[in-house]
This record gives structure tokens, sequence and C-alpha cells, in this order.
């Protein structure tokens, strides 16, 4: 099984790829965490990597399209992933199909975790003592725009793809991820 998560930050990706991964006995793979491990590392990838995440921009899509495909290549090994915060841009969806397709490793599902932006802004304004300068109001604002800029053409995308799940993430945790694990196509799960 091997499903996107897509949502604005705040929508729960973290959450419910937690879940799903374990409900799946698949891993969990977290594109944001993997670009905040490069960050910690002081890696010189980590160091290109830490001015757009502190901007709340875009990391560059081969930088993205390198660390996230290995780590997909290494889950598809146990049966699957739970991929959450990537693709970003539509051009990295398009280029990791592209990818990920000729070695069977393209998405089953995609799941976007519908959430308005009051209650987005809520729920990070709740984490941002937890040290990441992404949780800044400021900052919030920018990714949550950037996120509307570039969210509707991946949704056309898995739309057309016949691969689209969209599930209210406003709900609680429990009722989201029931909500995902219902949608799902079962030939997918």
């Amino acid at each position: 099984m091997r499903i996107v998560l897509l949502g604005a930050p705040g929508s729960g990706k973290g959450t419910q790829g937690e879940r799903l991964a374990k409900h799946l006995g698949v891993p969990h793979i977290a594109s944001g965490e993997l670009l905040r491990e490069q960050v910690a590392a002081g890696t010189d990838l980590g160091r290109a990597v830490a001015a757009h995440l502190a901007r709340g921009d875009l990391v560059p899509d081969d930088v993205v399209l390198a660390i996230v495909g290995e780590a997909v290549a290494h889950a598809a090994q146990s049966g699957g992933y739970v991929l959450d915060g990537f693709p970003r841009t539509r051009a990295q969806a398009e280029r990791a199909f592209l990818l990920a397709r000729p070695n069977g490793l393209d998405a089953d599902a995609a799941v976007y975790l519908a959430l308005d932006d009051d209650i987005a802004r809520s729920r990070l304004a709740g984490r941002a003592g937890g040290g990441r300068t992404d949780d800044d109001a400021a900052v919030v604002d920018h990714r949550l725009q950037v996120f509307h800029d570039n969210m509707r053409p991946i949704l056309e995308f898995y739309g057309a793809r016949g691969i689209l799940v969209t599930v209210d993430a406003s709900l609680p945790v429990d009722d989201v991820t029931a909500a995902i694990l219902e949608q799902v196509p079962p030939a997918a799960a």
C-alpha cells in the first residue's frame, strides 16, 4: 500500500501518517522531517535547505526529490509507504510519478486533508513553542499562501489519475483516520 498525504500546514499529515503507517504495517515518510534532519546534521544540503525552511518557502525540486526518492525506494522494500508533505508542487508530483512508476513505487491513493486556514493557524500556534522556526505566525501565513498557490494543480493531477480522496481534517483525529481508511480504494488497501 502506497499513500500520499496532502494538506495544509497543521492539517494533521504527520499524525495521520504515523497512524496509517502503523495500521498498514508500512513505513511513514515525513518529507519535512527528512529535510529538518539534514539541517540538524549541518550538511551542505542542510545549510541550503535551512534558509528555505526558515522563510516558509519550498525547497528546490531536485533537492526534495533526491531526499524523498531515496526514502521511498527503501520503504517500498517493506511493502509500501505513507508519505506526507510531498509533493508540494505539480511539477514534483509529475516528476515523482515518472520516476516511481517504472519501478512500481507510484502512489495507490492521494489523501487530501482539507482544513480551513483559521483552524490550521490555531493548530500551528499551539505547536509554535516546539522550536520549529517554520511555525512562527508570519511564516505560517506565508506557508499557507504558498500551499494554496500550489495545491490546486496537485489535486487536479491526482484527481485525473483517479486516486484522489478528500477527508475533512477538522474532525477529531480518530474520525479522520477512520474516514481515510473507509475511503481508500479497497484494491489499494
